[in-house]
């Protein structure tokens, strides 16, 4: 028989572990979702540095098909826990209220032009992650602090090429991050 402190630390050490495994999943899926926007940005920066023209069309094409991986990777990597669905309707209503703020900042307010799109929307994802770090963990706050000092960085010294600067800044950097994650 064990006494009430050992059934405390036994406890106590359980609950550590369950803790560490909850970051580990909450990791791996945010790694995956890490590396799918970071190759759709790498893509769509290569796109706006060498046919500006399409740009816009290829920056649409990036949001539409990032959230629908991100709703995939929900989707078919349910929560380990007996309440809610799947999906949840919520997440489409947070793509839908974050890219309207973001337009409402670049394009009704701001009138902000292409380079300034370039660092606005790195910088304004990269503010969620930082956040989102507060809560889950210190990787996501290294992955925003490095790719919002590269970016501000590119914006004041980077010429022409910014936007070939920011495919490896800002999509080699989800991508590098993701990876980093899941060996954490």
């Amino acid at each position: 028989m064990i006494d009430s402190k050992e059934a405390s630390k036994a406890l106590a050490e359980i609950d550590d572990i369950v803790q560490r495994v909850r970051q580990s999943r909450l990791y791996e899926l945010a790694s995956l979702a890490a590396i799918w926007w970071g190759v759709l940005v790498f893509a769509g920066n290569l796109v706006t540095w060498a046919w500006p023209l399409y740009a816009g069309y290829a920056w649409i094409a990036v949001d539409v098909v990032g959230v629908a991986g991100l709703v995939a990777l929900r989707v078919f990597n349910p929560p380990h826990h007996a309440y809610g669905p799947a999906f949840d309707i919520r997440l489409l209503l947070v793509f839908v209220l974050f890219f309207a703020f973001g337009y409402l900042c670049t394009s009704v307010i701001g009138h902000f032009g292409p380079r300034q799109q370039g660092t606005f929307w790195p910088l304004y994802f990269m503010l969620f992650y930082m956040l989102a770090g507060l809560w889950f963990g210190t990787a996501f706050v290294a992955i925003g602090l490095v790719i919002t000092a590269l970016t501000l960085i590119g914006f004041f010294y980077i010429g022409a090429a910014f936007p070939l600067w920011m495919a490896f800044v800002n999509g080699g950097g989800l991508i590098l991050g993701g990876l980093w994650m899941r060996r954490i």
